[in-house]
Order: structure tokens, then C-alpha cells, then sequence
């Protein structure tokens, strides 16, 4: 594992760390901080006027080749510009989803027309994408999807229910995993569809959370419709696109997303500074213990990526848990060093920012495959111990 960068790196990085402390210094200085976990809904329009800015720099998709609008950047590169996003307090972004999983799994498993007709929007900023996976009864269980499609012409007709999914209110497509074949069960005879979400036959409800905000949404689908090219893979293969998504899921952003987890602990070191807290012996040994860690998260997560960002090693299982787990623990420190002042609410009611950052976590085990669900597939997985029993 190589944790030193070379000259060109480092240059990389400035280049980098420039442009972006200019590009947030004017027009787009309200976002700096904003749109992350537990933020989402914040200035959705100026966020979207953000990704067409990196598009305008040539910083979004920059590690997709060079033929498909990338810039074709070494893993290292990337690693360091998702470090450098997230040291510079830049937004939450938008496109996640289609920038980091939709994008590379149509260079991997999609026709030359699809990549035509959907990359380019993706690499301009100009289309948003969200992930149409979880149902009420296929969440951790993906391949109990209940959602079918029937081909009607030269379309595909959609009908069924997805849920926690992410950006659906301010999407324009989402790549939607359906029973295709009547009668098929578990993960036989599913397609992966893409489908436009403006448009009727598509209903979208917003999800309360305990923060008071709705950044997941429930997506009806009756009667929905999309075109019949717009399924990547075969019919009936589905599910191993879908497994391609998920490999994508664990690439370069995690990276960034510790970045954000350290400016977080940033804040909570300062805060126990500021009001004394940090005198405090066990309060000082959590924040060491939290600072570590964090130091465990990036090793772990460069040796993974060393080996392939695709590769599902033992390594790469234990990272979802360790991360939800450690972060969840940060949002009780947050609040034990805020002290007296954790329980009174913000302005208006409204849950202050640490608050929120310890209401939010508490999902963080949850979603995206729960603890429980981890230990299994590092049990079954990464050790080779039995299965756990199913029903028949």
C-alpha cells in the first residue's frame, strides 16, 4: 500500500485545492458545508448550478476514461481530489448517484447508445440521477424486488413501489431493479431499467425523519414507462448489473467522505476547546479514540483500493460497518461535549447542528445494508462460516 504521493500528485492536489477555493469564493460561497448527510435538501437549485460548474472545470467524472468525458485520473488522483472536495467545505453533491454508480456501470456493462445518449448529460451536470433498489420487503434483501415490468410494445411498463431513495424529488431518471419475468424468483429474471421520472405513472412521497427533514422519498410506480432500449444488460440479468452498481458503490468517495468525517471531528475538538470540555479526561480519550478511528478508516480504505476499487475483499466487507459504527458513536461524543447545551433546540425549534449530526447517525447503521446484515456477509463472505438459516 503506497501512502506517500509523488511530485505529480502534489501538483495535482494544488491544482485541484485552487480551483475549488476560487469557485467557492463568490457565486457559490453559501454552499460551502452544505448538502451533506442529514442536509440534503439544502439550495437543491444552486447545487445544481454547482455540478455544471465542476462540469465547466472539468472536474466532475474525472476518473471515467477520457473517451467517455472523464479526464482518465489515476486512483491516486481521484483519491486526492475527494480529499481535497471535502477539505475545501465544498456541497453535497447532487449526482452522486449517477456519477459514481450509474456512470461507470453503463461503461461497463451498457450498449454503445446508451452511453451515448446518458454519459455526456452526466458529465455536464445536466441530468440527475437517484437509485431505485429498496422496496418495503427487498431493503437488505435485494433480490426479494417485487417491483415487475412487462414489455408493451416497444416499451417497458413499471409498476410497483420503491423506497429510502435518495434525490427521487429532484431527479430527472432513476435506475430502477424489476421483476421482468412472471414467476421468477429471488435473483432470476430481474432487468435493470432506466427510467425517466418526469413523467405520469411515477408518484413521489417524501419520508419525515427524526430531524424534520425528508431527504429520502418514497417512488410509486403505476403504469410508469420507459423505452425498450432502456434496459442495460440482457432481460433477465438484472441482477448481476446490479451487483456491478453496488461494486462501484465502494470506489474512491469513500476517501471524501472521511475527509468530511474529520472536519467534523475538527469541529467537535474545537467546540471542547472553546467551552472546557476538552479537560476532561474520558471526553479527551473519546476524541483520541475517534481520531484513530478515522487513521484505521483511511488505511483500511487504501489497502482496499490497492487491490481494485471493484474487488469485494474481506477488507472492503468490514468497512461499512466500521465506518457506520464509528460514526454513530461520533454524533454521542458531539453531543456529550456540547454538554447542558444538547438539549436545547436551535432557532425556531429546529435541531442545532450537532443535533443534528446525532440524529442523523443514528440511521447510519441502518441504511445502505444494516449492522446486522454486515456481520453476515462478513461471516458467510470474508470467513467461509455456514449460512445463516433461511425459511423455506
Amino acid at each position: 500500500m503506497e501512502i506517500r504521493f509523488s511530485d505529480e500528485d502534489e501538483a495535482f492536489r494544488r491544482e485541484a485545492a485552487a480551483w475549488l477555493e476560487d469557485a467557492l469564493s463568490a457565486e457559490f460561497a453559501m454552499l460551502r458545508g452544505r448538502g451533506g448527510s442529514g442536509d440534503d435538501a439544502a439550495f437543491v437549485d444552486e447545487r445544481r448550478a454547482w455540478e455544471r460548474k465542476l462540469a465547466s472545470g472539468g472536474w466532475t467524472c474525472i476518473g471515467w476514461p477520457r473517451e467517455h468525458g472523464g479526464r482518465g485520473a489515476t486512483l491516486t488522483q481521484q483519491v486526492i481530489f475527494f480529499e481535497e472536495y471535502a477539505r475545501a467545505g465544498a456541497p453535497g453533491r447532487l449526482n452522486h448517484m449517477g456519477e459514481t454508480l450509474l456512470g461507470p456501470t453503463l461503461i461497463a456493462f451498457g450498449s454503445e447508445a446508451q452511453k451515448r445518449r446518458f454519459l455526456p448529460p452526466i458529465v455536464a451536470g445536466e441530468e440527475i440521477w437517484c437509485q431505485g433498489y429498496s422496496e418495503p420487503n427487498a431493503g437488505s434483501d435485494l433480490a426479494n424486488v417485487q417491483t415487475r415490468a412487462r414489455r408493451e410494445g416497444g416499451e417497458w411498463v413499471i409498476d410497483g413501489q420503491k423506497v429510502w431513495t435518495s434525490w427521487a424529488a429532484w431527479a430527472d431518471w432513476c435506475f430502477v431493479v424489476c421483476r421482468s419475468e412472471p414467476d421468477s424468483k429471488r435473483h432470476r429474471g430481474l432487468s435493470y431499467l432506466l427510467v425517466p421520472m418526469k413523467q405520469p405513472g411515477v408518484e413521489i412521497r417524501p419520508i419525515q425523519q427524526i430531524t424534520g427533514d425528508a431527504e429520502f422519498f418514497e417512488v410509486f410506480f403505476d403504469g410508469a414507462r420507459t423505452a425498450g432500449e432502456n434496459v442495460v444488460g440482457a432481460p433477465g440479468e438484472g441482477w448481476k448489473v446490479a451487483m456491478g452498481t453496488l461494486a462501484f458503490e465502494r470506489g474512491v468517495s469513500t476517501l471524501g467522505q472521511q475527509m468530511l468525517f474529520r472536519n467534523e471531528l475538527a469541529e467537535i475538538v474545537a467546540l471542547a476547546k472553546r467551552n472546557g470540555r476538552a479537560g476532561d479526561p474520558l471526553i479527551r480519550q473519546r476524541i483520541a479514540d475517534a481520531w484513530m478511528g478515522l487513521e484505521i478508516q483511511r488505511y483500511n480504505a487504501l489497502r482496499t483500493l490497492s487491490g481494485g476499487e471493484s474487488e469485494l475483499s474481506g477488507a472492503a466487507m468490514i468497512h461499512k460497518i466500521f465506518w457506520a459504527t464509528w460514526h454513530r458513536s461520533l454524533g454521542k461524543l458531539a453531543l456529550d461535549v456540547l454538554g447542558p447545551e444538547a438539549e436545547v433546540a436551535g432557532e425556531g425549534g429546529e435541531p442545532t447542528r450537532f443535533q443534528r449530526l446525532f440524529l442523523f447517525t443514528r440511521s447510519d447503521t441502518i441504511y445502505g445494508g444494516s449492522n446486522e446484515i454486515q456481520l453476515n456477509l462478513i461471516a458467510e463472505r470474508a470467513l467461509g462460516l455456514p449460512r445463516e438459516p433461511r425459511p423455506a
